[in-house]
């Protein structure tokens, strides 16, 4: 029994290791198209800040990588297993099945606990720093984070510059924000970038600008000959604190006992907490499922197995989705709703194995 426990361990972790670098990679270069693109266009960035930032990002994809992985690799090793008659001679030797996959079911609990690891302290916090560093070299270099063409958010304010020339910028539009809601919209054909003593970015000089600011009477038209506008976010002596998706189990539960004590509603906070949690568990509900479906696949190829497994992630998801869709609607309890497709995974899967062993 050992020499076999031993063998399939084997067979699933050189499987799972492959799948979650795969996925890793997969997660990560959307990341870096989303994310890492401005740091490679700036001629600032050298290439250990680079692998820095990447390096940054991989414990935050790890923490999504490690459940697909695991489901993955359970489905396409016992669906080689099946394929391959080794379950039939498995069964022969008088082994069922719920105890020959007893270290495979043990290996997804310790995934458990990393995933949750992952997913609820250090991803969260390597994600912050990624973006904090991300954000001191772009906010830093105003003219090079400043692209022709494009919209650079500073914080409160937007800025677009349609041309860029050292200091000199054409047709610019700063828009200035409160909660979110624009209350200063200004164009000026012309402005000259203003510098403090230390050569960082400080103000913007407009020059014979007009544009329109929110008063409490509504809008109101203006226009002068020169502005002087500030951008002190280039370099901000301090970044925004992170959203709720960003932040890790422990400030999650201090920000729910923060705003318990304000009267305020933690439903948001609650579906976070939740969704953490309970997508730790994944690995486990993953695995039970993923077993029975891959010998009932009965099929070596590995695209099968994707494919089961991409449908089975679509189930699990659309209940992330509808859970964080409702985290506005307290009345509707949608941080339990994220525990569901974990209980249905486990569920279907033990009853799937029990009748597989039934048919041994």
């Amino acid at each position: 029994m050992k020499t076999l426990h031993l063998y399939l361990l084997r067979q699933v972790t050189a499987t799972l290791v492959v799948t979650v670098g795969v996925f890793a990679f997969v997660l990560l270069l959307g990341n870096v198209l989303k994310d890492v693109l401005d740091l490679l266009a700036s001629p600032r960035t050298t290439v250990g800040l680079l692998f820095q930032a990447l390096g940054l990002l991989v414990p935050f994809v790890l923490s999504f990588a490690l459940p697909i992985g695991m489901l993955t690799a359970s489905l396409l090793t016992f669906g080689r297993l099946s394929a391959d008659q080794e379950l039939t001679a498995i069964r022969a030797g008088g082994i069922s099945l719920a105890s020959a996959i007893v270290p495979i079911v043990a290996l997804s609990l310790v995934l458990c606990g990393v995933c949750f690891w992952f997913i609820g302290d250090v991803g969260p916090r390597s994600r912050v720093a990624f973006k904090e560093l991300r954000d001191s070299v772009l906010r830093s270099q105003a003219t090079l984070s400043l692209g022709e063409g494009r919209y650079l958010e500073l914080g409160s304010v937007t800025l677009y510059a349609r041309k860029v020339d050292g200091d000199l910028l054409r047709d610019v539009r700063i828009f200035a924000f409160t909660n979110g809601v624009c209350y200063l919209d200004l164009f000026a054909p012309e402005a000259e970038l203003r510098r403090d003593s230390n050569r960082f970015p400080a103000a913007l000089s407009l020059r014979n600008f007009q544009g329109l600011v929110q008063m409490s009477g509504g809008w109101q038209g203006i226009s002068a000959e020169e502005r002087i506008e500030p951008i002190a976010n280039f370099r901000p002596s301090k970044f925004d604190p992170p959203k709720l998706s960003e932040m890790s189990m422990r400030q999650l539960l201090e920000e729910r006992s923060k705003r318990r004590a304000e009267k305020l509603d933690v439903t948001p906070i609650e579906v976070q907490i939740h969704r953490q949690a309970a997508f730790s568990f994944a690995c486990l509900g993953f695995t039970l499922v993923g077993i029975p479906l891959g010998i009932r696949a009965h099929r070596r190829e590995t695209n099968i197995g994707v494919a089961m497994a991409l449908l089975l992630l679509l189930v699990y998801y659309s209940f992330i989705i509808v859970a964080q869709s409702l985290d506005t609607k307290p009345h509707l309890y949608p941080q339990y709703l994220l525990w569901i497709p974990n209980l249905l995974f486990q569920v279907v899967g033990v009853f799937l194995i029990r009748r597989a062993d039934g048919r041994a």
